[in-house]
């Protein structure tokens, strides 16, 4: 098997002028997902703590670290670019392979792009050069490399990271395959239990692989080589998606149908702050308050049926003192919020709206079970059925099989628009919508640096 040097000489390869349009146009949206992301995590408590860490190590001003007002080197910029990318929990996805590629391959190749003030042509190619790179290992694994304890978003984002990175400075299939082989060795564990436990240090996931994979890409670019099997593994038995998976690796998955599908197409984008799994409960809850608007005190119970895997990730409730990684990862969270609330935005997941203690209280009246019929269709869909139950006897019923946001009921350009002025808050609404359209003709841009001092 030659799989890993097959995808370095793929991703080495990439051009602007040969991507469909329909890739250019679906990197751009990535682009504009992630800012949106990025203003939306600064609301958090435990952003601020993080970027402050950074700003008092000081470094050379090489970078910029978005939104905060500060540069620092190419690492550590990278790093608060991709823990602002994932901490609010609304970042892009990939159904296949569980991961969330944008935290890891964006911040990355902004910070190499400003750094060598490089346009919006060479960004595009080396987005949807980082994606295939760490959506295809996360494919490959899907889903035992997540069962098995690890987090792609880490673990896989490090080699999308890093071929962003070798993507921009212009390695040849040589260079591309080093870069690969480093990354694979300085990956981050990323583990499951961290999230599931609530632990706050999981929102840095995206920033540490984006780190990490710079990293790879400079040692590579420095002569320090990098195994050329990394990703299938050798007669070592030691490749990356060996040693982190419970069953047998997908190999084809690698480098099947190169250049003639871009993984990036099949990327989905979360109109709401909390893990895709509660997504179809999220709708449907959101509908029926809109349409039936039920009285507070009438709601007896809510009975959320869905997917086997949606009940085990995100089945739990949650209790006073929790993180808000906790109520992210909590179907009665989301659904109590959206009852109260009626949307599920950053105002929703900060530590000051978790203090309610009606909200908390409400959310103990939801249950969440696995339906078989449901689980049956799970992966084609992630459906979740929500039944609020009356003091009246009455049921409001409303199931959503394919949430918002995915391929296949998608958000275009303007729905990602409206959701970066969302997550802009109060900020300069000129400066939002010059920074929207840049990014929408982002291939018109001589100069990333242009953009990212606007943001």
């Amino acid at each position: 098997m030659d799989h890993t040097e097959k995808l370095a000489a793929f991703l080495a390869g990439i051009t602007f002028d040969a991507l469909p349009p329909e890739v250019v146009h679906k990197a751009k949206l990535c682009i504009l997902d992630y800012v949106a992301n990025v203003y939306g995590s600064l609301e958090l408590d435990a952003v601020a703590a993080a970027v402050e860490y950074v700003r008092s190590l000081g470094g050379p001003e090489r970078a910029t670290v978005l939104g905060c007002g500060f540069r620092t080197d190419l690492h550590h910029a990278a790093f608060l670019n991709g823990t602002t990318a994932e901490a609010i929990e609304a970042q892009d996805g990939l159904r296949f392979g569980g991961n969330h590629p944008g935290t890891a391959v964006i911040p990355a190749a902004m910070a190499v792009a400003e750094d060598m003030g490089l346009g919006g042509r060479a960004a595009i190619e080396a987005v949807v050069a980082g994606y295939e790179a760490a959506d295809r290992p996360a494919a490959a694994m899907h889903p035992w490399h997540t069962l098995g304890g690890f987090l792609p978003t880490g673990t896989c984002g490090t080699f999308g990271a890093a071929a962003a990175a070798a993507r921009l400075r212009g390695c040849d299939a040589a260079g591309m395959l080093n870069a690969l082989g480093c990354a694979g060795y300085l990956a981050p564990v990323s583990m499951a239990q961290q999230l599931m436990g609530g632990f706050t240090v999981k929102i840095v996931q995206g920033g540490q692989a984006a780190l990490a994979g710079l990293m790879a890409a400079g040692l590579a670019g420095a002569g320090i080589t990098g195994d050329r099997q990394v990703l299938e593994g050798s007669e070592l038995k030691g490749g990356f998606t060996q040693i982190t998976t419970r069953a047998e690796p997908k190999f084809e998955k690698l480098t099947e149908g190169l250049g003639e599908h871009y993984t990036i197409s099949d990327i989905y984008f979360k109109p709401y702050t909390a893990c895709r799994h509660t997504h179809g409960a999220a709708q449907a809850v959101l509908s029926l308050m809109k349409e039936e608007s039920p009285d507070l005190p009438d709601i007896v119970t809510v009975e959320v049926f869905t997917y086997g895997m949606a009940a085990i990730a995100v089945g739990k409730g949650i209790a006073a003192g929790d993180t808000f990684v906790s109520a992210q990862f909590s179907i009665p969270y989301v659904v109590a919020v959206c009852i109260l609330d009626g949307e599920l935005g950053p105002r929703q997941l900060t530590e000051r709206r978790m203090a309610d203690p009606a909200l908390l209280e409400l959310s103990k009246k939801v249950t969440v079970r696995m339906d078989e019929e449901l689980n049956k269709v799970y992966p084609e869909k992630t459906s979740s059925r929500v039944e609020i139950v009356l003091r009246d006897g009455r049921r409001l019923v409303r199931q959503t099989d394919i949430p918002k946001g995915d391929p296949r009921d998608p958000m275009e350009a303007a729905d990602l628009a409206d959701k970066v002025r969302w997550f802009a808050g109060c900020r300069d609404r000129n400066k939002i919508e010059r920074i929207i359209d840049m990014i929408l003709n982002l291939e018109r841009l001589p100069d990333v640096r242009e953009l990212i001092g606007l943001i």
